[in-house]
């Protein structure tokens, strides 16, 4: 059910109370125009959450850049957490993960035409997208986990809300894990519960809806998770035994779920039932996999039965190909699970329209056109020969 995968520290709430006390006072300098939100004349998405971690960005940005990436010059901007490099990064297909972070590595090595870069600094990672010569024909730009970075003023503000997890039960941290007040997601143009069960009955949708309270400019969606087909992180001509492509395949395996994600619980409940056995090795987000960690894996698995598989996430493997130690069996044992978000309740083509509908009234040529028209149309009283843009609030 929702909000089962919350735990909170109820002597830490006094704590969160000050830190709100900080966040509300933040918050009302850009809502008095103190603080500047910049705006910028191409389409900028952006897609966050209110909590720490967890709530699927990666998909949903991949599901984006699926949608844009064959009608228009996509561009995805990140912070490029963890990385060893600092300021602006253009990211290359040979550029290594270390300097640009897992998350955007991974989405450079699945979709290489699309324009990847990281800058803790959107407002000037943007500015460089739109003016830099291998860039300049970004059509549209994807902020990655940007919905506190208030210093940019996106077009589309996606808010992720993990079903497992709802704001509506959580807190701010350190006693929960909400990173401003519940009053956040006030700004959200699209909000989409995710990671939401296959089996979810219409009464579940309709008390979730109140739940959220949303206002009418606000649109909401469902998502749940779907699986790709297993895939061989260290491929091999030679193998003595049948390998498993999909999770029903996983009937008679062992498997060790090995993740350092920020929550690894959906993905253990979605593979449990298919497997013969599943032990887990969860590390924290986004972990750097050490010497004693490999040890740990490699003992681990060891001392399963077989037959036995190693699953782990996309993101884990980009750390995970890179690092040494792993034993020849790990090695020739593990397995990625791609995971990729569908939408319910028949939401996908509403969404996918006002997507490709807003970033096609609010690209440069349309702007472009929309002022030759309104300077021919300016002695005009009619206002349905002017172009008209996509709003999902009344500003």
């Amino acid at each position: 059910m929702e909000g089962d995968f919350i735990k909170l520290n109820k002597k830490l709430l006094p704590l969160s109370w000050l830190y709100g006390l900080g966040v509300k006072f933040r918050n009302l300098l850009f809502d008095m125009n103190i603080l500047k939100s910049k705006s910028y004349a191409i389409p900028v998405i952006a897609v966050g959450n209110i909590t720490v971690g967890g709530t699927g960005k990666t998909p949903h940005v991949e599901y984006l850049i699926r949608l844009l990436k064959d009608l228009f010059h996509v561009a995805m901007l990140s912070r490029g957490y963890k990385r060893k490099s600092s300021g602006y990064v253009l990211a290359a297909t040979d550029t290594k993960m270390e300097m640009i972070g897992d998350e955007p590595y991974q989405i450079k090595q699945k979709y290489p035409k699309v324009t990847v870069a990281v800058d803790g600094k959107r407002t000037r990672g943007i500015d460089h997208l739109i003016h830099d010569n291998e860039t300049k024909e970004t059509d549209v730009i994807l902020l990655d986990d940007a919905f506190q970075h208030r210093y940019v003023k996106p077009g589309i503000n996606i808010l992720l809300v993990d079903y497992h997890r709802s704001i509506i039960f959580d807190k701010l941290i350190p006693a929960g894990r909400l990173r401003e007040p519940l009053k956040g997601k006030d700004r959200a143009d699209i909000v989409i519960v995710t990671k939401c069960p296959k089996d979810m009955k219409p009464m579940d949708f309709r008390v979730l809806t109140k739940q959220m309270n949303l206002y009418p400019y606000q649109q909401l969606y469902f998502t749940t998770l779907d699986y790709s087909q297993l895939k061989r992180v260290f491929p091999t001509t030679s193998t003595n035994h049948t390998t498993p492509s999909s999770l029903e395949d996983l009937t008679d395996y062992h498997v060790l779920l090995l993740t350092g994600i920020a929550s690894p619980k959906q993905i253990y409940y979605d593979v449990k039932p298919h497997a013969k056995s599943v032990n887990s090795l969860a590390y924290s987000d986004h972990h750097a996999f050490k010497r004693k960690d490999i040890h740990h894996i490699n003992e681990t698995f060891a001392s399963m039965p077989s037959p036995k598989v190693i699953i782990t996430t996309e993101k884990d493997m980009v750390r995970l190909e890179t690092v040494e130690g792993l034993s020849d069996e790990v090695r020739s044992s593990l397995y990625v699970l791609p995971v990729r978000i569908s939408f319910m309740l028949e939401g996908e083509a509403t969404f996918n329209e006002n997507i490709i509908g807003y970033v096609r009234k609010n690209s440069r040529n349309s702007i472009l056109a929309k002022g030759k028209d309104d300077h021919k149309s300016e002695d005009s009283d009619c206002a349905g020969d002017r172009p008209r843009t996509i709003s999902f609030r009344n500003n």
